[in-house]
């Protein structure tokens, strides 16, 4: 009886309920292979390209694998072989999970994931050319996780969930309020792109009917779960992040931060509400509410006001869908019912209830029972060990049909995968062909254009041909005329040889002239002799006539009374009459000889001699002429052809520097005042030509460079001093021209003037110095001394602006009344405020810089510490003339707006101007202070005084203004609706008018702060540092 009962105690467990597997090698190779396995079937179960909702219980597990492997490698491993670019659905799944990845998985994903970053910033702009379905979605979503990706590298505090208290996001801005400025910014950015993807999704949804209950609708709203988490902590951090900067700095700074935060705010309170009248979120998360109003940021008392706004999820319930994994085989419930069913149908029910009853077997044997039992324990044995030979069967036939249904979904996946790679290399094979297609049609283009290039260098090797061939002539025609001017010169040697002879000559007939004058006057004395002899003897001879006159009236009147003598007194006057004319032909023949002695004087030699000098001079004068013509038409075709070369086009790729166009136009300039000296001389003695040819060959010369090179200048210069070089390029030209042209007349040669061209290169040389680069001239060992002029210069000005306000508000308060006395009395007071924390700043800034001299001298001195560090020394001076001049324009503004002449957004920007300077000032001073410097301490208190008189200036400007304006009422109740519809319109014309002219200044304004920033950089000498 007790074998019975031991024997019923096995029948009731006849089998085990669990069979465990024992494996035979359970190391760390097949552990990895087991993982690897395993987040590979759940990650292609989570990205598919089903239009359904990511499983939470796949991505749980792809999450889960992240933390177990301490990265994304195996995620990674995998989504790279999806065809993420040939299925939108499937890239779209693959973001969302990709998305919940960098939020709750392992802090290594963010580094294992951004060497993808280029990869899906391709995809994103592949998919932005599709415009239906999930394409646009996929790329806005794309751009999201880059975003995302970029700011988590860049602030590396914040966790992937963006959960973070309050004292880690102020050591997340390092409690400085320039990181706290760009961490804003950046922020605004990430929570822009999260509100495009919201918005998109929306607008792909038709609202209409109830699309979240719908698979497709819920395959597109699922990720918005992750973009509400991100979104409500953006906006905490960003509404703490503002307070905070309002806390530090001017309102007016901030401007463009709290308009951006404003439109941020609404698109987000409308998403939110939007989003939590969907029944699909009702039933997974809880999306808070935003206030009505936004914060008041420039109320620092709103911030206690602020409610951190809060995502809640509800606790999981145990999803349907999930798949208990079993590696073991049970025997429940129902195969114990059958093995008890098989037992009662072999022993009959009577034995299921009492199956050992010995007191009903109708007077069977003892023996008989025992065999019985003995023949039914046999049986059971048996029907033992054939169940346990068929569960084992069953148990291999399991998981030989598990390893085949394996193998066959591993070899389906696989298939489907090089289906997938297939079209994938047909769809890149079709769009190389297309790329192909487009390089055979670039490269006919290219073709093309080749040819027309090789055209158009044909056409200019001709030109430049043709420039040789006249640059070659014009060297030749240059060469025959110094060989012309040499043999006019050997000429002109010959004819002064020549002249030296009959100078010579002329000097032996002047001294045998001089001995024939002598001669002549000599005889001439004898002459005079012989005639005073011969007018002596007249005399007397006239005496005697009187005489004998006298006795002849004597005689007659004796003859009167008797006439004896009467022949005798006859006789002798007769002789006397004879003597009279002999002596008056000899005094005639004195004279004939007188006359001839004079005609003897002009000798027939010397007059020749002198008509032939008279020739050769003509002759000397013509060859002369004819030389200084030739010269100067060929220095006028000189600079001719330089004009002409400025209007080629080939010429405009040529460019030049300022300091070369100065070098040619000092030259030129030396030049044309020697020339104008020879000119001089040559107009005293055209023997002085031989001096003034080279020099007109010279001028034309360097001239033609001068215009050459002020025109290649022009090509590299701004566009103003540009065209004004090359207006006075031109013009020099011109006047170089006709002043050669002058000289080459005759009739013009004594009033040619080359002070116009010399007026002309004066201009250009002046254009040139403005052209040049500023701030490379000074030496190194005067920057020590020009660093205290520049300081005290500074002070100089700030001291002269006070001044300078006090007088203008003395005078406004005598002069005016009423409103105007107040709004001026309120700007010149916040101006003079700005000045005295101005001129604080400049005393900080002094001490400053002489603690940084004192420490970092050592052994030298000032200057040769200054000259060490002339770069930052160079930052200083430039700082310091940006304060005094801001200074100084500041103060005359505000004259002007006092007066009533100037505009208050004048003195606004010049205030405005003068904290950007003081700024750069403190910075200067900052870059080599030591941190922990008392007098730094005292600068930055200095500096943030600046900003506040700053900020001081403005407001009372702003409400100086709208209280100065008058407003005009806006009455249109007597206007009619055609009057309004004009008035409308005209208002829209002047919108966009305004709206055009605000363009193009700011385009103006950048291309001034880009000019700025270059000349600063050449001041600065940032090309030098770069070229090193």
């Amino acid at each position: 009886m007790d074998r019975v009962s031991s024997s019923m105690k096995q029948v009731s467990n006849p089998l085990p309920k669990v069979l465990s597997r024992r494996g035979g090698g359970g190391g760390l190779e097949a552990e990895r292979e087991s993982f690897e396995r395993a987040q590979t079937v759940s990650i292609n179960k989570a990205i598919n390209a089903q239009e359904v909702a990511v499983k939470e219980k796949h991505a749980r597990t792809c999450i889960l694998g992240t933390h177990h492997e301490k990265g994304a490698q195996t995620f990674w491993s995998v989504v790279n072989r999806l065809p993420l670019s040939g299925n939108a659905v499937l890239c779209w799944k693959f973001c969302h999970v990709f998305h919940k990845l960098l939020r709750d998985g392992h802090s290594n994903v963010l580094k294992d994931s951004v060497r993808y970053k280029n990869e899906l910033s391709d995809m994103s702009r592949m998919w932005g050319h599709l415009n239906e379905g999930y394409g646009q979605l996929c790329s806005i979503y794309l751009k999201l996780l880059r975003t995302k990706m970029e700011f988590h590298t860049k602030n590396p505090r914040f966790p992937g969930n963006l959960q973070m208290s309050d004292r880690q996001l102020d050591e997340a801005g390092e409690n400085d309020v320039n990181n706290f400025f760009q961490l804003t910014v950046e922020m605004f950015d990430y929570l822009e792109c999260e509100l495009n993807l919201f918005q998109t999704v929306f607008s792909s949804l038709d609202m209409s009917r109830s699309v979240s209950v719908t698979a497709a609708g819920q395959c597109r709203l699922a990720p918005l779960i992750q973009v509400i988490l991100d979104c409500s902590h953006l906006y905490d951090y960003t509404v703490k992040l503002l307070f905070k900067l309002h806390s530090c700095l001017p309102a007016d700074t901030l401007q463009g931060h709290r308009d951006r935060f404003l439109e941020q705010f609404r698109k987000l309170k409308d998403l939110f509400y939007r989003s939590s009248n969907l029944q699909y979120f009702k039933q997974l998360i809880q999306i808070p509410q935003l206030p009505e109003n936004p914060p008041n940021f420039l109320r620092a008392s709103a911030l206690s006001e602020h409610i951190s706004p809060v995502v809640v999820i509800p606790a999981e319930a145990s999803s349907p869908d999930s798949e208990p994994i079993t590696d073991l085989v049970e025997m429940d419930g129902a195969s114990q019912s059958l093995f008890d069913n098989k037992f009662d149908d072999i022993f009959g029910s009577s034995f299921s209830c009492d199956p050992f009853n010995f007191n009903n077997q109708n007077g069977m044997s003892k023996d008989d029972k025992d065999r019985l039992i003995e023949q039914l324990y046999g049986e059971i044995t048996a029907l033992k060990e054939e169940m346990e030979s068929f569960k084992a069967e069953s148990t291999r036939g399991a998981v030989q049909l598990r390893g085949r249904a394996s193998e066959l979904e591993a070899e389906l996946a696989e298939q489907q995968h090089l289906k997938q790679q297939a079209q994938d290399e047909s769809e890149f094979l079709r769009a190389e062909l297309e790329e192909l297609k487009k390089q055979r049609e670039d490269t006919e283009k290219a073709q093309r254009s080749l040819t027309e290039i090789e055209r158009r260098a044909q056409a200019n090797e001709q030109r430049y041909s043709k420039l040789k061939e006249k640059y070659s002539e014009l060297v030749q025609n240059h060469a025959d005329l110094l060989r012309k001017n040499a043999e006019v010169i050997k000429q002109m040697t010959v004819a002064r040889q020549a002249q030296g002879d009959v100078e010579r000559e002329k000097k032996e007939l002047e001294d045998s002239f001089q001995r024939v004058s002598e001669q002549a006057q000599r005889k001439s004395q004898e002459q005079a002799e012989v005639l005073e002899t011969l007018k002596r003897e007249l005399a007397t001879s006239r005496q005697e006539l009187q005489v004998l006159q006298g006795t002849l009236e004597s005689s007659t009147q004796v003859r009167a009374h008797g006439q004896p003598l009467a022949p005798l007194w006859a006789g002798q006057i007769a002789s006397l009459e004879q003597e009279r004319d002999r002596l008056s032909q000899a005094a005639e023949h004195h004279r004939d000889e007188m006359a001839a002695l004079q005609a003897e004087l002009q000798h027939p030699d010397l007059a020749q001699q002198e008509s032939t000098e008279q020739a050769l001079q003509q002759l000397l004068a013509k060859e002369r002429l004819s030389v200084l013509q030739g010269t100067i038409h060929e220095a006028k075709r000189m600079v001719q052809d330089a004009l002409a070369r400025m209007e080629d086009p080939a010429h405009i790729s040529c460019t030049g520097s300022a300091d070369c166009l100065l070098s040619q136009t000092l030259a030129a300039s030396e030049c044309a005042e020697r020339l104008q000296d020879k000119h001089s001389k040559y107009l005293l003695d055209g023997a002085a030509m031989g001096s003034l040819l080279p020099c007109l060959a010279l001028f034309a010369h360097l001239v033609s460079n001068t215009l050459l090179q002020g025109s290649a200048t022009s090509h590299v210069a701004p566009v103003e001093p540009a065209d004004r070089l090359l207006e006075l390029c031109k013009q020099c030209g011109s006047e170089a021209v006709s002043y050669l042209s002058a000289v080459q007349d005759p009739g013009t040669v004594a009033s040619a003037d080359c002070s116009l061209v010399t007026a002309c290169l004066g201009q250009i040389s002046a254009i040139g110095e403005e052209l040049r680069p500023r701030g490379l001239d000074i030496n190194q060992e005067e920057l020590g001394d020009l660093v205290d002029k520049e300081m005290a210069a500074t002070a100089v000005a700030i001291e002269t602006a006070s001044a300078r306000i006090e007088e203008m508000l003395s005078k406004a308060r005598a002069a005016d009344t009423g409103v105007k006395l107040e709004v001026n009395e309120r700007i010149l007071g916040s101006c003079t405020g700005l000045m005295q924390a101005i001129h604080v700043l400049v005393l900080a800034s002094k001490d400053l810089q002489r603690e940084i001299v004192e420490s970092g001298r050592g052994a030298a001195s000032p200057k040769e510490f200054y000259a060490k560090n002339s770069r930052w020394t160079e930052g200083l001076i430039s700082a310091s003339k940006a304060v005094g001049w801001g200074a100084t324009i500041m103060v005359d503004a505000a004259d002007m707006v006092v007066q009533g002449k100037g505009t208050f957004e004048e003195l606004m920007v010049c205030s405005r101007e003068i904290a950007a300077s003081t700024a750069q000032l403190v910075a200067a001073s900052k870059v080599k202070a030591d941190k922990d410097s008392a007098n730094l301490c005292k600068l930055q208190q200095a500096s943030r005084g600046v900003n506040q008189a700053t900020a001081s200036v403005v407001a009372s400007t702003k409400a100086g203004k709208s209280q100065v304006e008058e407003k005009d009422s806006m009455d249109f109740s007597s206007m009619t609706l055609t009057q309004i519809k004009r008035q409308e319109m005209d208002s829209q014309v002047r919108v966009l008018e305004l709206e055009n002219q605000l363009q193009k200044e700011r385009q103006k304004l950048g291309e001034l702060r880009k000019k700025h920033y270059e000349l600063a950089g050449v001041a600065e000498g940032w090309e030098e540092d770069a070229t090193d």
